[in-house]
């Protein structure tokens, strides 16, 4: 691949940075885009006919990057579409459907690497999809069960050994009184399940409580494979390690083969080219799947474990094997 190197990001996500300075650090062309940044710093120009893909060109302040000589595109949460102020709500909503559509649809028609491509992305992110090709690509999943009724929540229960666990079906991120808050997996106890009226708002996810010696983040890059262990240091962290990271400790392991066997076909389901796939470890050694985000962050791992996510990422944007 000789072409620049396209990046779809908000222009605040340092991990990218990291990306980018190790791309341009080896000589290669970047160009690196906000969608945030259109129709106000951001320009687009594109055309197709019957004799030719799509040609055009974006452009950025006093760079220019040419469509058909993108290489790859490094396609990580880039931020809303910004519109001049004095639009009414409706113009807004309009305007930025018309954006998506063009902006989005030009560049999702490249025809070019992608790591990941945002179609696949939004598909892979729905935690009944994941679970589905995970159990259909032989790994072993927790049993697991999605209702807004009580009585199937206290069957569940009934049902397993363990007991249960309630987690959010989609981001578990929401924002409260202007505060950036997290919802984490909880625990539930047989006096939980004696008041369950809220279940019946919306969706919840329930799962097997899954014994665990430890878990693990798996993060894969092509062909390639990074696996942290996670050591909790605390009742929170061993129920989720996100709602305490100042008790964890790391440590690099390895795969068993049938778990990375099993992980190469989930990607390929899914088509992804980049996964952070979260695992429970069993008292055994026996690898319990998750879930795997096709944004998930990386950067906080190669800082604890050394492990070089970003050069295997700008490899894999490079087309070095």
């Amino acid at each position: 691949m000789g072409g620049p190197v396209l990046i779809i990001a908000a222009n605040d996500d340092w991990p990218t940075d990291r990306v980018v300075t190790e791309l341009t650090g080896r000589g290669v062309e970047v160009f690196r885009i906000d969608t945030a940044d259109f129709p106000q710093q951001l320009s687009l120009s594109a055309r197709i006919d019957r004799h030719s893909g799509w040609t055009g060109e974006l452009a950025s302040g006093h760079r220019t990057v040419n469509l058909p000589w993108v290489s790859a595109v490094y396609y990580r949460a880039p931020r809303a579409f910004q519109f001049p102020e004095g639009m009414s709500g409706p113009e807004e909503r309009f305007a930025a459907a018309q954006a998506r559509a063009g902006l989005g649809g030009v560049l999702s028609a490249l025809r070019c690497h992608w790591v990941n491509h945002p179609t696949a992305m939004a598909r892979a992110e729905y935690k009944p999809v994941q679970l589905a090709a995970a159990s259909r690509s032989g790994l072993r999943i927790p049993t697991t069960l999605i209702t807004n009724e009580p009585d199937r929540v206290r069957a569940l229960a009934s049902e397993v050994t363990e007991g249960i666990v309630c987690k959010p079906v989609a981001s578990p991120v929401l924002i409260e009184d202007g505060k950036l808050k997290s919802v984490y997996t909880h625990r539930l106890h047989p006096e939980d399940l004696v008041d369950l009226e809220g279940v019946s708002s919306t969706a919840h996810l329930f799962q097997e409580w899954v014994q665990k010696d430890h878990e693990v983040r798996l993060t894969l890059i092509g062909d390639r494979m990074f696996a942290a262990a996670i050591h909790a240091g605390s009742d929170a962290s061993h129920e989720d390690w996100r709602s305490d990271y100042g008790s964890l400790t790391y440590s690099v392991t390895t795969v068993p083969d049938d778990v990375a066997d099993g992980m190469r076909r989930l990607m390929a389901r899914l088509k992804l080219v980049y996964g952070a796939a979260d695992f429970v470890v069993g008292p055994y050694g026996e690898w319990t799947f998750l879930e795997v985000n096709p944004c998930g962050q990386w950067d906080w791992i190669q800082a604890e474990t050394g492990l070089p996510i970003a050069q295997a990422l700008a490899d894999e944007l490079q087309g070095v094997s």
